[in-house]
């Protein structure tokens, strides 16, 4: 198979890909979600505990990001409502296998998921020009960051400068890479048609 018949492949799947997804019945769509669900619980063991802030680097960002984009804003949100909601139920799927409804300072971030995923659902597909993808990639991030900062400042009483320098500034490198990366591959993924 030579390049140009790879590159033809590849753009038909993706644009059979998108087709189908609309097209799904909302049963099938609902296991869709379900199945990301799990995907975010997966990469939530992705965990580096950075010792002086109670909350770990892990890997369901990626995750929540490329879920917009693969799912589109409705599945995309209900995919995480699902994940939270069932690992609050008792399936051990957050970040070190925990499950339960803990209200601490990591809870926050898991509320984010859901505006951040919707967010990249909702955009993703309307603005396909990689600047635009990793400008909604950082965007979905500053949610996460929102919900989980105010989250963490209420429930350890932190100022704003501690709340930004404990909760937010130690994980923009890590996800700057993760939103730049998501970026690159919602532009790969996204059909131009």
């Amino acid at each position: 198979m030579n390049i140009t018949k790879t590159i033809d492949y590849l753009n038909n799947g993706r644009v059979i890909y998108f087709r189908w997804l609309k097209e799904l019945s909302l049963i099938k769509k609902i296991w869709l979600s379900l199945l990301f669900a799990l995907i975010t619980g997966i990469f939530a063991q992705i965990r580096i505990p950075l010792g002086f802030t109670p909350v770990p680097l892990t890997g369901q960002v990626f995750v929540v990001l490329l879920s917009g984009v693969l799912l589109g804003g409705f599945c995309a949100g209900m995919s995480m409502i699902f994940y939270i909601t069932l690992g609050a139920l008792g399936i051990p799927w957050f970040a070190g296998f925990r499950a339960g409804i803990n209200p601490g300072p990591t809870l926050g971030y898991l509320l984010g998921f859901i505006p951040a995923a919707i967010f990249v659902g909702l955009f993703a597909h309307r603005h396909k020009r990689l600047f635009y993808q990793i400008m909604i990639m950082l965007i979905g991030l500053l949610l996460i960051y929102l919900f989980g900062a105010l989250n963490f400042a209420f429930l350890l009483k932190t100022d704003f400068l501690t709340t930004i320098k404990l909760a937010v500034l130690p994980f923009i490198p890590f996800d700057i890479i993760k939103a730049i990366l998501a970026g690159f591959l919602s532009r790969a993924i996204i059909p131009d048609d």
